[in-house]
C-alpha cells in the first residue's frame, strides 16, 4: 500500500501567523480590521470574547498536562502567609527587640504576639514540605500510585509543597493566578508545570479535575472558599469521593464549628464522614493510601 504524505493539505495556524507578517505595508494592512484574529489582543480582550477567554484557560493547562502524562494529583491548599521556620523566627525575635525598646507600644505588642503566633504556625510549613516530599518519593519508587503534588503555586504552605516535591526530586503544578498585589509563583515549581490564571473559576476547576485527594492546611477566606467548594462537589456527588484531609484538629475546630451545622440539622452525620483530621505528613499518606487500598 502506497504510503500517502502526512501532512494536511492546509497550512497550519502557525504557518498563516508567520505569513501574516511579511505581508504588504499599506493602510489596508495596516488597520487593526486586517490582523488575524487570533494574534489581534484588543480583539480577544473585549468582554465579547470573555467565553472564548474562559475556554483558553480551561484548555491550555489541560494539554500541557496531558503532555507532561499528569493523571492523577493532590491537591494542597493552605494560607500563603505561613512563614518557613526560620524566617518566622527570625521576625519573632525582630519584633521582640522592638517591643522591649519600646513597651508602651500597643502596635509593637500585638505584632510581637502575632509573630508568636507565626512561629507556632511555622509548624504547617514543615509538615507540608515533609507530606509533599513523603508523597512524592512514594510516587517515585511506585509508578502505579504515583500522585502529583498541586498547589496555588504562591507562598507559605504552597511553597512548602511544591518545595517537598522538588526536594523528592519529583514534579509539582502550580495554578498562580493575577491579583491585584501581585503573586510571584515560588521557585519550587516544575516550570512547565507553572499556569497563570486570570479565572479564579476556572483555575478551581484544574484543581480538582485529577485530584486523589486533598490536603487542607491552616488558612484564611482563600482556603475556606477551596475547601468548602470540594466538600460542596463531593456532598452532591458531581465529584467522586476522595480523602479530604484537616491537617491540624484543634485549628479547624476552632475556625469552624463543623458538629453544630449537624446539630441545626444544616448537613448529615454521613456528611461529616467527608472529613478527616490529621496532624503529621505521616497520618495525611497514610490516610490516602488505605482510602484507595478499601476500594
Amino acid at each position: 500500500m502506497t504510503d500517502f504524505p502526512k501532512h494536511r493539505p492546509f497550512p497550519s495556524a502557525e504557518e498563516d501567523a508567520r505569513a501574516a507578517k511579511i505581508c504588504v505595508k499599506n493602510p489596508q494592512t495596516e488597520s487593526p480590521a486586517y490582523r488575524l484574529a487570533y494574534l489581534d489582543a484588543e480583539f480577544m480582550l473585549q468582554d465579547a470574547l470573555r467565553p472564548v477567554r474562559l475556554q483558553l484557560e480551561l484548555l491550555k493547562p489541560e494539554l500541557e498536562q496531558q503532555a507532561a502524562g499528569i493523571e492523577s494529583t493532590v491537591v494542597v491548599f493552605g494560607s500563603a502567609r505561613i512563614l518557613e521556620p526560620t524566617i518566622a523566627r527570625e521576625r519573632c525575635d525582630a519584633a521582640r527587640n522592638a517591643t522591649e525598646q519600646s513597651p508602651a507600644d500597643e502596635d509593637l505588642a500585638r505584632q510581637y504576639k502575632q509573630a508568636r503566633r507565626a512561629v507556632e504556625n511555622a509548624n504547617y510549613y514543615e509538615e507540608a514540605r515533609r507530606f509533599a516530599e513523603l508523597l512524592s518519593r512514594q510516587g517515585e519508587k511506585n509508578a502505579a500510585c504515583k500522585l502529583v503534588v498541586i498547589t496555588g503555586g504562591g507562598p507559605g504552605i504552597m511553597e512548602a509543597a511544591n518545595r517537598g516535591a522538588y526536594d523528592a526530586g519529583a514534579k509539582s503544578i502550580g495554578l498562580n493566578i493575577v491579583l491585584p498585589a501581585e503573586q510571584a509563583p515560588n521557585p519550587y515549581i516544575t516550570p512547565e508545570l507553572c499556569f497563570q490564571f486570570h479565572y479564579f473559576a476556572i483555575r478551581k476547576m484544574h484543581f480538582l479535575l485529577r485530584a486523589k485527594a486533598l490536603v487542607v492546611f491552616p488558612g484564611g477566606f482563600g482556603t475556606l472558599d477551596e475547601l468548602f467548594d470540594a466538600l460542596t462537589l463531593v456532598q452532591t456527588q458531581k465529584a467522586k469521593r476522595m480523602p479530604i484531609l484537616l491537617f491540624g484538629k484543634d485549628y479547624w475546630q476552632k475556625i469552624i464549628n463543623f458538629e453544630a451545622l449537624l446539630e441545626e440539622g444544616m448537613i448529615s452525620a454521613q456528611d461529616l464522614g467527608l472529613l478527616r483530621y490529621v496532624e503529621t505528613a505521616e497520618d495525611a499518606c497514610q490516610e490516602i493510601i488505605d482510602f484507595y487500598r478499601q476500594r
